[in-house]
C-alpha cells in the first residue's frame, strides 16, 4: 500500500519548509486541526508532489504570487525560507521580487524586499 495524503505532504514539508512549516502546523492544532490537515494533504500531498515542476520552480513562483497578493507576510517570510532551502539563492529571490514591481507594483515590492530583508537576517543569526 502506498503513502497516504498526509505522509507524502508531511515529507514535502519537511523537506521544504522544515522546522518553519511544523511551526505553521503546530500554530494551527489548537485552533482549527481541519486546516493544518488540510494544509499538509492539498498544497504539499498534491500539489508540490506533482512532477511538471522542480520544487525551486514551485517556491519561485509562490514567492512572486504572495509578493503580488501583498497581504500574506508571514506565508511570504516561510516560502522565502523555503526557496532558499531549495536551493534558490538570494540574488534569485530578490529578481523575482524585483520582477513583482512590473505587475504588481512598487508597494507590493518594497514589502516582498523587506520581508526578504527579514529572513535573511534570520537565516545569518542560525
Amino acid at each position: 500500500m502506498g503513502k497516504t495524503r498526509y505522509e507524502i505532504g508531511f515529507e514535502q514539508l519537511s523537506k521544504i519548509d522544515g522546522e518553519a512549516g511544523h511551526k505553521v502546523i503546530d500554530s494551527l492544532k489548537d485552533i482549527c486541526p481541519d486546516l493544518a490537515k488540510f494544509t499538509i494533504e492539498y498544497p504539499f500531498g498534491d500539489i508540490y508532489s506533482r512532477e511538471g515542476l522542480d520544487l525551486k520552480s514551485r517556491e519561485i513562483a509562490t514567492i512572486a504570487a504572495l509578493t503580488a497578493l501583498g497581504n500574506c507576510q508571514p506565508q511570504l517570510k516561510v516560502h522565502m525560507h523555503a526557496a532558499l532551502n531549495v536551493g534558490c539563492s538570494e540574488e534569485e529571490i530578490k529578481e523575482v521580487v524585483l520582477q513583482m514591481s512590473v505587475y504588481a507594483g512598487f508597494p507590493a515590492a518594497l514589502n516582498g524586499m523587506f520581508a526578504f530583508k527579514e529572513v535573511l537576517a534570520e537565516h545569518q543569526a542560525n
